[in-house]
């Protein structure tokens, strides 16, 4: 099926809006296909919070979990049992797009309709993004060009510049060179627009006051004295809410089956907090009576922190969880290669379910219910889906096979009936993981012993540095956010499975003050990714009629 065009049950996009209570004067509309929402909208069409649902997924591999296409199959097999649902998404970022990780609209019968649109410039948000934080940054050279009023220190500067691409040539720059009339001189680099704390900020914000406050108080660095020296003293925090003025309205589309997507915001699970929105599933809960969400990565990074940063800001409050699995998974952290995934293997996907026990684990630990849904891939066996099932019920956890992929909502209304049945049931069970007002270095050991399941807390030389002006301050009382890779339970990529016994490096914690959280950054993790040796992008084409190929 060709998703860059029409599906037989998509519609205008003002009549998705209306199945939601909106007329078009709620709308800003970007063609027949997409519109933002003003923000009034929330005041004047809400109707009461309906039920909010998490889905998350284990820990993910090369071989691909298929999490956004769940939550998009999940939301078409509510609605397929008559249930009035709305999902809420981030937005995709031009870097895994074309790198390695691909678009992030779905697959097969369980995407989002314009695909193309979405995984490329969409409504603009990104480019919003880049340009706000990138006006702070030359903002800030240029304060210290004209001779530097608040004596800020450059060696001490932590806001790097912010591009929407995969480019490790960016990492660590030099800046200002050329001779004295070029500017001063100093060390820098880029961030991915997704790590970018105005990302960040746009996720969180929940009006245009607040989002001005949020981009005025981020920490830039300190002076010569050692004073900290926030965004405000740079005088642009208005020209960048000027900038963000369509961004912070959240984006309305649909799935190819017709049922109601907000896409708003897109910040990576690994290296910053991986949730849509704020905004966005706030209206998903309030015109509808359930909104399914997701967060990136696995339980452990972008699950964690929805719990314990997006639901603490917004004042959510979950009601289940739907954990993603599938057999190739299971087998790769079961000890098989990826070149090897199509051969059946029950004792190697036993051997990798300890990696899916501890997030259920995990997902209990917020008081919460976890379904399992096993994504079904076409080389998948039925002894090996028995495998599964077999554990879940020993778990306790309800679980089925969702087939969105290849039947859309119909492949779907199992697991949604699951999930309805298992959700109506949970009243007010949530609790997070962690209080606020603890010492940061107890709420990173909490999340890293309790989610992680690690042994013990190193700190470098910098990062115990950085705990001392985190306090010095006043930012400890903020929540933690932390950056870690996604391709392990541990912060060492190479550990599958259910590591035990490890222990999480931190090597420095940054200040995220307008964003709220702080961010500890452990063992290798880059805000700055790279293009594979073989990336998307050598394989993607439009022919003279504008038709693309490989997205």
């Amino acid at each position: 099926m060709a998703l860059s065009s029409p599906a037989p049950s998509t519609r205008p996009i003002s009549e998705v809006a209306a199945s939601l209570g909106l007329s078009k004067e709620d709308l800003v509309f970007y063609g027949d296909d997409k519109a933002k929402v003003r923000l009034d909208a929330l005041k004047t069409r809400g109707r009461g919070p309906g039920c909010l649902v998490l889905v998350s997924a284990m820990t993910p591999t090369p071989a691909g979990e298929g999490k956004t296409t769940t939550t998009i199959g999940l939301a078409q097999g509510m609605a397929r049992l008559g249930l009035r649902v709305c999902a809420a998404l981030r937005e995709p970022s031009l870097g895994p797009i074309f790198g390695v990780k691909g678009g992030a609209t779905g697959g097969g019968l369980a995407s989002l309709h314009p695909a193309e649109d979405i995984n490329l410039h969409f409504t603009g948000d990104f480019h919003a993004v880049t340009s706000a934080h990138n006006l702070l940054a030359a903002a800030i050279d240029n304060h210290i060009y004209w001779g530097n009023r608040a004596g800020l220190d450059p060696r001490t500067i932590s806001y790097r510049r912010a591009i929407d691409m995969n480019d490790r040539a960016l990492r660590n720059i030099i800046i200002g060179l050329g001779g004295r009339t070029q500017g001063v001189p100093r060390e820098s680099g880029f961030d991915i627009t997704a790590a970018s704390e105005v990302m960040a900020i746009l996720a969180l914000t929940e009006s245009r006051e607040d989002l001005k406050s949020r981009l005025s108080r981020m920490f830039i660095g300190t002076t010569y004295d050692g004073g900290q020296v926030t965004a405000g003293s740079m005088g642009v925090s208005g020209a960048m809410g000027v900038l963000l003025k369509q961004a912070i309205r959240p984006n309305l589309v649909q799935t190819v089956e017709g049922v109601p997507v907000f896409v708003h915001a897109g910040p990576f699970a690994n290296i910053a907090h991986g949730c849509n929105s704020i905004l966005a599933t706030r209206m998903a809960l309030e015109f509808a009576d359930w909104a399914i969400t997701e967060a990136g990565f696995g339980f452990d990074l972008g699950a964690e922190k929805f719990f314990d940063i997006k639901c603490q800001y917004g004042r959510l409050c979950p009601s289940a969880v739907v954990l993603v699995v599938t057999c190739r998974a299971l087998k790769m952290h079961g000890g098989v290669k990826k070149k090897d995934l199509a051969e059946p293997d029950p004792a190697a996907l036993a051997r990798g379910l300890p990696n899916m026990e501890k997030h259920i684990e995990n997902i209990r630990k917020f008081g919460l219910p976890a379904i399992v849904c096993i994504n079904r891939f076409a080389g998948d066996t039925s002894e090996e889906t028995a495998v599964v099932l077999e554990r879940c019920r020993e778990l306790g956890a309800p679980a089925a096979v969702g087939e969105g992929f290849a039947r859309g909502g119909e492949g779907m209304t199992e697991i949604a009936a699951l999930v309805r049945d298992t959700a109506a049931a949970c009243h007010g069970t949530f609790k997070p993981l962690y209080d606020w007002a603890w010492p940061v270095e107890r709420k990173i050991m909490t999340v890293a012993r309790e989610i992680y399941g690690a042994e013990h807390i190193d700190y470098t030389p910098r990062a115990r540095k950085d705990l001392r002006t985190v306090e010095k301050f006043g930012y400890s009382g903020l929540p933690v956010c932390i950056a870690k890779t996604q391709n392990s339970l541990s912060d060492n990529p190479d550990l599958l499975g259910r590591p035990k016994d490890f222990v999480v490096t931190v090597r420095e914690v940054q200040i995220a003050s307008g964003a709220g959280f702080l961010v500890p950054i452990t063992g290798e993790i880059m805000r700055m990714p790279g293009l594979a040796e073989d990336p998307a992008a050598l394989h993607m084409d439009i022919d003279a009629q504008g038709n693309i190929s490989g997205l």
